[in-house]
């Protein structure tokens, strides 16, 4: 049977929170170590989630709300150019 299990992929200031939070990942390995297979990735969530969903504010994608994402880091990288 596959194991899961939640890895940290970022910790950020939150706004709306008005504390530092988590965004994880969930990992899925797979019930058979193979070593060059990764682990496949599930579902994605804040640590402070829950709390946003009790208290009918869920403001972003992490929490819910799949149309707003504060934490998506903008690329100010402009492609190379010859």
């Amino acid at each position: 049977m596959a194991t899961r299990t939640w890895k940290t992929i970022k910790v950020r200031y939150c706004d709306t929170a008005g504390t530092e939070v988590e965004l994880e990942a969930e990992a899925i390995f797979a019930a058979e170590w193979m070593p060059d297979q990764p682990p496949r990735l599930g579902t994605h969530r804040c640590s402070h989630a829950k709390e946003c969903i009790l208290a009918q504010k869920p403001r972003c994608v992490w929490a819910g709300n799949p149309g707003y994402d504060p934490f998506e880091e903008e690329s100010d990288e402009k492609p190379a150019t010859k």
